[in-house]
Order: structure tokens, then sequence, then C-alpha cells
């Protein structure tokens, strides 16, 4: 659809998914209304920015679903993206950031349709601990949390690649993950074939977060195209956060999280911002919340301030770490895909519920 969208960089959007449908534990579908309860919007307002709520979808939760052993609830998934899409849609139209408020992984299908309403092509960062490329035919567990990168580049479950009529979502070379550092042996075959750029949680604390984060930018390019921006918390080691169903030792530290979100959230391509995976009931203080809305609400801040255009010897500094850092070649190519997947020694096994 040609509409100009003139993006209000003082303006947030909220969106509630109250579901872990996709997962296979409840407990993520209680996020939203916590977020809410630890004063989110009262501290995005306080900030200055203007904060327009548009509610709750319909609550899901995790259920057993023997009848579908290999894409466990995929019917009441897809009917919470049918049912985010077009409050996506509206919110994107506003003019406003869209903050999708989560709930499991797979709310991201939604948001970037939603935003793929008004932009043709759109890139994907995901931060999360698994890569998300399980497909029914290789899943241990048939939890559609552990398929959403499959989905959205149009592999994975019929019904969910179906929901986008023209897969697929966002084409491998404009997808970028980082954190990752759990991977099922199918994960690990995939990855060392394909465009997908991704970075191992050990690899963004030797490249620095900040740098990480901007080449990951320029992978999906996000200085020139729109771009989603997902974040499962679980990507958080356990020792900084602890308030999602599979946090772990290892992973991101909070000072990376932060340094990487710097930089990418002040973007003004920044087409909608996801965040996924917190579990209230294991943050009965909400002490872990208001903290990360603390993390947050600084990030965002920086929209409001102007972005400086990097100097020509800033962008060929930049152009040339990033090919030594990765050393991969910038196409994509197939050493690009070898030189950011994490060994098979680094990988938890296929007992991880991805």
């Amino acid at each position: 659809m040609a509409v100009k969208i003139n993006r209000q960089m003082n303006s947030v959007a909220l969106l509630g998914v109250p579901t872990s449908a996709a997962s296979l534990v409840p407990g993520h579908e209680r996020g939203p209304a916590a977020w809410r309860a630890a004063g989110l919007a009262d501290r995005l307002r306080a900030a200055g920015f203007t904060v327009t709520d548009h509610g709750d979808c319909t609550e899901r939760s995790s259920a057993p679903d023997e009848e579908h052993p290999r894409a466990r609830n995929a019917g009441q998934v897809l009917a919470s993206l049918e049912e985010l899409r077009p409050k996506v849609e509206i919110a994107v139209k506003s003019a406003a950031l869209p903050l999708v408020l989560g709930g499991d992984d797979s709310i991201v299908l939604a948001t970037i349709a939603g935003c793929r309403r008004y932009y043709r092509n759109v890139g994907l960062v995901y931060f999360d601990r698994d890569a998300g490329l399980n497909e029914p035919a290789t899943t241990p567990s048939g939890c559609v949390d552990g398929m959403v990168i499959s989905h959205v580049i149009g592999r994975g479950a019929p019904e969910m690649v179906r929901f986008w009529g023209e897969p697929p979502l966002v084409r491998e070379p404009e997808i970028a993950l980082l954190g990752i550092d759990r991977l099922d042996e199918p994960e690990q075959q995939f990855l060392s074939r394909s465009m997908l750029r991704h970075y191992p949680a050990k690899h963004i604390s030797r490249q620095g977060a900040a740098a990480t984060a901007g080449e990951a930018l320029d992978r999906v390019h996000g200085l020139q195209g729109e771009f989603v921006l997902h974040i499962d918390l679980d990507v958080i080691a356990a020792e900084d956060f602890a308030a999602t169903n599979l946090s772990a030792p290892g992973g991101m530290r909070w000072q990376e999280l932060e340094q990487a979100l710097g930089l990418l959230v002040r973007q003004p391509k920044l087409a909608a911002l996801v965040i996924a995976a917190y579990n209230p009931a294991l943050d009965p203080e909400g002490a872990a919340a208001r903290r990360f809305i603390d993390l947050l609400t600084k990030a965002l801040a920086g929209r409001m301030a102007p972005t400086p255009a990097p100097s020509p010897e800033a962008t060929v500094e930049t152009e040339t770490a990033a090919a030594a850092g990765s050393g991969a070649s910038g196409d994509g190519s197939q050493g690009a895909a070898d030189s950011n997947s994490t060994p098979a020694e680094e990988s938890k096994s296929d007992t991880v519920p991805n």
C-alpha cells in the first residue's frame, strides 16, 4: 500500500499479546499486564513520549496438544497472529512506534506482517538464546516457539507459513540472530548453509555488543529500510535476568544488551519493537520488570535526540572492522554462514524444549 508514514519519534503505541500458546509451559501470557503494572507507560510518558495503549489481544495459554505433536497448539497460535496483525497495522499507520508486549516469540510473525502492510520489505534483528529454526519434521518437542524463524523465512508448519500470503515474511539475507547459544543438530546443519547472519553470545562478548549491533543493523539494511527488533528476554544471562521460563547461565550480559539496544532503538527506520518471554510468576516483587523498564526507557529516549550521520571515515572504519571481525564475505555466502556458526561442543542438547 502506497501510504506515506511520517514517523513521530516521540510517540509509542503499546499492544499487549497475552499468549503462551506457542510455548510448552504457561506463564508468558501474564507478561503484558505485568509490564503495565510495573509502570511501563508512566515511565515512557515521564521520559517525554506520547503513549497510546491499544489494549490486549485475547489471552491464550499453553496447553497439552497430543493430537498435533509436531506443531502443538498451532491453531491457537494462528488465532493470536490473526488478531494481532490488524492492531499492528493501525499502530504503524498512526506513525507511532509499535511496542508489542508478549507473550511468546510467535508474536513477531504478526508484527512483521503488520509492518509489511505499509513497507514492501522489512528486515529483522532478533535477540534470542534459541535460533527458532526447528520444523515439524525435525523438532524434538513440537514447540512452535522453536520454529519462529523457520516460519519467518517460509519454512515450517504449512498453516503458519500461509499466514503471510507471499512467503517469506523476511528473506534470509535480511535477518540477524543475536545471542544464540542453544542449537539442535538440524538447526546447526541449516545454519551452516544458510544466508542468515548469526552472532552467538560468545561472539558478541569478543567483538563488543555495540559493534555487533551495528554490523547486524547493516546486515538487515536498517539504515536504508525498515526493520523489526525482537527481544526474547531469555537471551540475557540468568545471573542478570531470571524472570523467563528458559533462563539459563551464559548468554548475553545485561550491559551487552544495554549497549546493543542503545544503538538499535534510536534508529529512525525501526518499524516495531517486540518484547517477549517475561514470566511475572518468576519475578514476584517486579524488580526484574522495573529494571528492564529502566533499560528500555533509557534506550528509547535516544529516539528523541538527533542521530548524527556517520562520517565517511567512520563508515569505512566500521565496514573494515565488521569484515575483519566476522571473517565473512559481505554477500552472505557460505563462508559468512560458517564463520558465525556456533560450534557443536558449545551448543545445548535436544533436551532443551525448543
